[in-house]
């Protein structure tokens, strides 16, 4: 058998691997992106199969496709829908900022897979073409950034979303079993007035309920494809009828109830502002996630010379040469992938910005960064909750001493003896290294049971969560 084959597209003829199912078009481009050695998000890849079988349900009932072709187009479809053909997927990711490539990558591979279910030659285009029977109707305009939206939507729904819950039911957990647990606040890393462990964590808590929120509240202008716009929003070459019903039956393969047709296709073409509102949504789950694992590798410094208020799981040795050392590893995974979190994002701002007319050129590099910032956070948050929240264990020795030492509940007595005597109270406990309970009731300027009743630090937390 040859190594290759000889096939063409517009612009002339092209050797293609012989047992490959792409074509010219797709070989011109592997040529001509020797980039990054990255393809296509497997997402993407998924959701182009998606969108071509529910175009030819469409393209047979008009009339498009006979009942051959529509058989064959559907079954190649669903074998790049099950990921079977990924291996064809070859373009890579820095290409054509339309996604033109890919598009093409994927027309051609489901024509020639169909043509080889109906017996005919690799590369004919008979009985299948790749464009005027798997992409009738469309165009690389509109059909490349509906895969990416509707991969961005089923990512989101079957990977982030449940992840954020499960780390928000940990850090949840966390918050009933520590509610008692009394320590020092902290403001500018220095003490101030006393809160509970459990307060903190239902802080964190309602962070990723919050995120999880934001990507909801995003993905409803995600669900808006610009399919049925075809080249530049017009429509030019779309049967009628053909968006809605594409549309059905993409909710019918992908699960997603929300997707439905953009309510303006010049600015579903032109602009990729969803993309770019998610990845915000993204990127503000990547600070909340580094402001708490941030806390908790500070409340579990020590063992002895730092705050040690928390003890984490001890899961691996943390040094090469400091026998017995552990380290917070988890939480240092958890801000290294927000990072790159927040760098996807800076990218995607920048493609967000850089459409031009009728259409946006910065599509597959923005489907690429939202893409892995969703399964980054995804992993990241349930590796979070497994492997650190849930096995914390509160100090509760180490809270209590700290929360003894703790001069910031001096402002509990400033509505009895005044800011002014408050301070000097607690400047004279530091100086003298004594404890304010003592130093206060000392002063003479209340009585023993009153001191006791306004220093009560557990009394000091109530409030701050309705």
């Amino acid at each position: 058998m040859p190594d290759t084959r000889t096939e063409s597209d517009s612009m002339g003829a092209m050797e293609v691997p012989a047992d490959a199912y792409y074509g010219a078009s797709t070989q011109r481009a592997v040529e001509n992106f020797p980039i990054s050695g990255q393809g296509i998000p497997p997402e993407v890849v998924r959701a182009l199969g998606e969108i071509k079988a529910a175009a030819a349900v469409v393209n047979h009932d008009k009339g498009i496709l006979d009942d051959a072709q529509f058989a064959a187009i559907t079954q190649a479809a669903q074998e790049v829908i099950e990921g079977t053909l990924n291996d064809h997927f070859v373009v890579d990711i820095f290409q054509t900022g339309s996604g033109t490539s890919s598009n093409m990558n994927a027309n051609e591979v489901i024509a020639n897979r169909a043509i080889e279910i109906l017996g005919g030659t690799l590369g004919s285009k008979t009985p299948v073409h790749p464009n005027d029977h798997v992409n009738a109707g469309q165009s690389s305009n509109d059909v490349f950034p509906t895969a990416v939206h509707v991969a961005a939507c089923v990512a989101c729904e079957e990977q982030l979303l449940p992840a954020l819950e499960r780390l928000r039911e940990s850090l949840a957990a966390k918050a009933i079993e520590w509610a008692d647990v009394v320590k020092p606040g902290r403001t500018h890393l220095m003490d101030a007035v006393p809160v509970t462990l459990g307060q903190e964590f239902s802080g964190y808590a309602r962070q990723i309920e919050l995120g999880a929120a934001r990507v909801k509240d995003a993905l409803k202008r995600v669900a808006e494809l610009p399919l049925g716009g075809t080249a530049v929003g017009t429509g030019l070459n779309a049967p009628e009828g053909m968006t809605d019903a594409v549309i059905i039956q993409l909710r019918r393969l992908t699960g997603v109830e929300a997707l439905q047709e953009a309510e303006n296709h010049f600015e579903a073409q032109g602009a990729r502002d969803a993309l770019v509102e998610l990845s915000g949504a993204l990127k503000v789950i990547a600070v909340a996630l580094t402001k708490i694992a941030n806390d908790i590798r500070w409340m579990g410094s020590g063992p002895r010379t730092g705050f040690g208020e928390l003890r984490l799981p001890e899961i691996q040795p943390g040094s090469s040469i400091m026998p017995a050392k552990v380290n917070p590893v988890i939480p240092e995974s958890v801000t290294q992938v927000a990072a790159q979190v927040i760098g996807n994002d800076s990218a995607v701002t920048v493609g967000g910005l850089s459409g031009a007319f009728e259409l946006n050129v910065y599509i597959p590099m923005m489907a690429r960064n939202v893409l892995e910032s969703v399964r980054l956070l995804a992993t990241t948050c349930v590796n979070f909750a497994g492997q650190a929240i849930d096995g914390l264990v509160a100090n509760e020795e180490r809270c209590t001493e700290l929360s003894e030492k703790n001069l910031s509940v001096v402002t509990a007595l400033v509505p009895a003896i005044g800011y002014d005597k408050s301070a000097e109270l607690a400047k004279k406990a530091l100086a003298e290294d004594r404890p304010l309970r003592e130093v206060v009731k000392a002063a003479g300027l209340l009585s023993d049971e009153e001191v006791d009743r306004i220093l009560d630090i557990k009394a000091m937390t109530r409030g701050g969560v309705r």
